[in-house]
């Protein structure tokens, strides 16, 4: 399939939003975990939110896994051959580096111990994913917009809101407006029910900014694009 004034192709706009979400938030937790000391409450604090992140990264990997790469490979031909083949080899990589990074944090959360060690371990899946979410923005989403419809594309962000639990949907959208192109922002709340589309502007940024403020002490966290 390509680009016709037909069908309506993929605004990959929102995948820059998410990548930026996720490099932000995973380079921040390292630290995050150095300071946490032995308070319990801090650690169950930070936990949670690491555990929040770790599920947006399964959520939003498995669904390029499920919807992405098989229309890619279908219709791209050669052109997507050797990049999606790349694209599974880092998933399978940050996949492996998740998991450990799962088990680690119900141990340190639970104890308070290695949590250099689990610091470290964060560390090295920043670099991968950094590394990865780069090569996909580079070789990946030119090709998503001319062979994958809107529609198609759709599909891909409804997997990952169907992953969480309602609560969660205003913090998640507004960890994703804290540094998203705000036209971008509209777009894709444009395809999200009547009133969420309505409420999120107005709720997402306030659940962030209070979550932040518990989580860093601040409303304004570093952003990765400053």
């Amino acid at each position: 399939m390509t680009n016709s004034p037909q069908v309506q192709m993929a605004d990959v706009g929102e995948m820059y939003l998410v990548h930026t979400m996720l490099r932000r938030e995973f380079s921040l937790l390292p630290d995050l975990i150095r300071g946490a000391g032995r308070d319990p409450n801090r650690r169950a604090r930070i936990g949670a939110h690491a555990q929040l992140v770790f599920q947006i990264l399964h959520a939003h990997h498995e669904s390029e896994d499920l919807v992405l790469w098989p229309l890619l490979l279908d219709r791209a031909g050669a052109a997507a051959t050797e990049v999606v083949t790349v694209m599974e080899e880092q998933h399978r990589a940050i996949a492996a580096a998740h998991n450990e990074a799962v088990h680690r944090l119900a141990y340190w959360r639970r104890f308070g111990r290695d949590g250099e060690r689990f610091a470290t371990l964060l560390d090295e899946l920043v670099q991968v994913l950094t590394e990865h979410t780069a090569l996909e923005e580079k070789a990946m989403l030119p090709l998503a917009e001319k062979y994958i419809t809107a529609a198609e594309w759709a599909q891909i962000g409804q997997h990952g809101m169907d992953t969480f639990q309602k609560r969660f949907l205003p913090l998640a959208f507004g960890m994703l407006m804290y540094e998203g192109d705000p036209a971008v922002m509209r777009r894709t709340l444009a395809n999200v029910p009547l009133p969420a589309r309505l409420l999120m502007p107005a709720i997402a940024p306030r659940a962030f900014s209070r979550h932040a403020r518990r989580l860093y002490g601040t409303a304004t966290p570093p952003k990765i694009t400053a």
